[in-house]
């Protein structure tokens, strides 16, 4: 059925700030390739296509609230991939129509409620259709999934057995904030806010399991500077959140290659001595007031006129001068293994661009060497040795430190 249809990938939400770095993303790698530009006006789509030098892309005109247009759009291509986000409020009926259709999916979520709301909901209409539904491809959690999942491969290679626990640090990072993930980011405390059974849900470090593997030996996130003697001082990482949560799923879906009892964290690397434990603070400090912001409905008013708003984001100077570092080591009793995951762009957006996209093209080009089929699925779980391939191939580097 697949194979007769119009499109391999259609990229939904190709106007908005994040779209539109990800569309010219694809036009670079787009050889070959049957894809499309969705959106809600035809004027903005068509100034995106010309922009990236592809005119005679076709044009799917429609909105997310539309269900005969997400059903259409999803018959019509193999994968979608998209950017329209707040998730919570306006990805459900897209993941529903790609679950109904046998049509892949990707997205950009960080919003850990809509990804436990899209596997209750749709999981079992996803496995009967054959559907990969992939969250949590961007920034959020590529780096901490498909690093622990390289990390463990070769780990495997060398020891024989996967490391027991991994402690994955953000070590630099230049880069700027969008709208779209500052809205993102208020749209999960907005929902908190209201249902105090969802905050506690958010709270568990297993909440992504599938049920009935909902537990195991991590506890709480980082909260405050601590000392780690590995990386020194370490602060509270905001994504941590997200990405541990999804690692901890991949792990489980996969059937605990890891182990039952591995043990996964993540945080800011500030650096050693006084001047290290001062920068932990200050983050420990900026991170509890940014939540704060968020989740206060006076101070959330009030953030809503200093943050960006949606369509906003860093320029194009800052998302190219813009990097990150992350380091993951592994230890299995005495063993020790230390790989890195990098990127010489803006984390959220020059490198999430090249994210989304690889992982949109892996969905449609890669299919038959994937380990998984139809689901709810992670990045590391889906998609594997095939992303990280594609990732070194253009510029976001997996490699043994």
């Amino acid at each position: 059925m697949t194979n007769t249809r119009d499109f391999d990938v259609v990229l939904f939400g190709a106007t908005g700030y994040t779209g539109q770095l990800v569309a010219a993303h694809l036009a670079t790698r787009a050889s070959g390739l049957r894809w499309a530009l969705a959106g809600r006006n035809h004027e903005k789509l068509q100034r995106v296509a010309a922009d990236i030098g592809s005119p005679q892309l076709p044009l799917l005109v429609g909105d997310s609230s539309d269900s005969a247009f997400l059903a259409q759009l999803s018959s019509r291509t193999r994968v979608v991939c998209t950017t329209v986000g707040p998730y919570a409020r306006y990805g459900e009926g897209l993941v529903a129509a790609c679950s109904d259709a046998g049509t892949s999916y990707c997205d950009l979520t960080g919003e850990v409620h809509f990804i436990r709301q899209m596997i209750d909901r749709y999981e079992e209409r996803a496995r009967k259709s054959g559907a990969r539904i992939v969250h949590c491809c961007g920034f959020d959690s590529i780096p901490s999934d498909l690093g622990t999942f390289f990390l463990q491969e070769q780990a495997r290679a060398r020891w024989g057995a996967p490391a027991a626990e991994v402690h994955a640090r953000l070590v630099k990072m230049r880069g700027g904030s969008s709208g779209g993930t500052i809205a993102s980011a208020q749209e999960v405390m907005r929902a908190t806010s209201k249902d105090p059974a969802l905050r506690r849900m958010l709270l568990q470090p297993y909440c992504l399991n599938p049920a009935g593997e909902q537990r195991g030996p991590d506890g709480a996130d980082l909260l405050k500077p601590q000392h780690d003697p590995d990386f020194g001082w370490t602060a509270p990482f905001i994504m941590a959140a997200c990405n541990t949560r999804i690692v901890r799923r991949s792990n489980a879906v996969l059937g605990y290659p890891y182990g039952r009892d591995f043990r996964y964290d993540e945080a800011v690397a500030t650096g050693a001595g006084p001047k290290g434990f001062l920068i932990a603070s200050g983050i420990s400090a900026g991170t509890g007031a940014l939540i704060a912001s968020l989740a206060v409905p006076p101070l959330r008013a009030l953030s809503q006129l200093v943050l960006p708003k949606p369509g906003e984001g860093p320029t194009r100077e800052l998302r190219e001068s813009g990097f990150f570092v992350y380091e993951l080591l592994g230890t299995r009793g005495a063993d020790r293994i230390k790989v890195r995951v990098s990127a010489d762009k803006d984390p959220g957006y020059g490198a999430t661009s090249k994210m989304l996209g690889e992982s949109a093209l892996c969905l449609a080009q890669d299919a038959a060497r994937l380990p998984v089929q139809g689901g709810s699925w992670t990045p590391a779980s889906a998609l594997g040795n095939a992303l990280v391939e594609r990732l070194n191939a253009v510029g976001v580097r997996f490699e043994v430190v």
